[in-house]
């Protein structure tokens, strides 16, 4: 699973494609909470708790993405160890601190660096 170039992409690329869906939908919230302030303020007779009725739905879609960051980050980390090219030097200490620090960037960068690019020169090779 490690060295499966689908399971790789996917890892690499869908934390931030789900980031990114997550922001478009979070401003496509807040664009019509405050498109209908006017009707909200004028419904007197309706519960406050509609505003927040999407609430629920919202932790579940963000306990997702934190679940699948944690496990691309895991999977990095272990290919990035079982990777030989990072045996010499330092570079396996500082790939796994971009994993840390830079999270779904990181693991984009090494995915295009190490493993995409790597690739491609060994098709060329043959």
């Amino acid at each position: 699973m490690i060295h499966n170039k689908y399971w790789q992409a996917f890892f690499a690329l869908s934390p931030i494609i789900i980031l990114f869906i997550m922001m478009l939908g979070y401003f496509a919230v807040l664009f019509s909470i405050f498109s209908n302030i006017p009707e909200l303020e004028q419904a007197h007779n309706e519960p406050p708790e509609l505003i927040l009725q999407w609430v629920g739905s919202f932790m579940v879609v963000i306990f997702l993405v934190i679940l699948l960051s944690v496990s691309s980050l895991v999977f990095y980390i272990v290919h990035a160890v079982q990777n030989p090219n990072l045996k010499q030097g330092h570079m396996l200490l500082l790939w796994i601190l971009l994993f840390i620090f830079v999270g779904g960037l990181g693991e984009l960068i090494y995915w295009l660096v190490e493993i995409v690019a790597k690739r491609n020169q060994n098709e060329h090779l043959e």
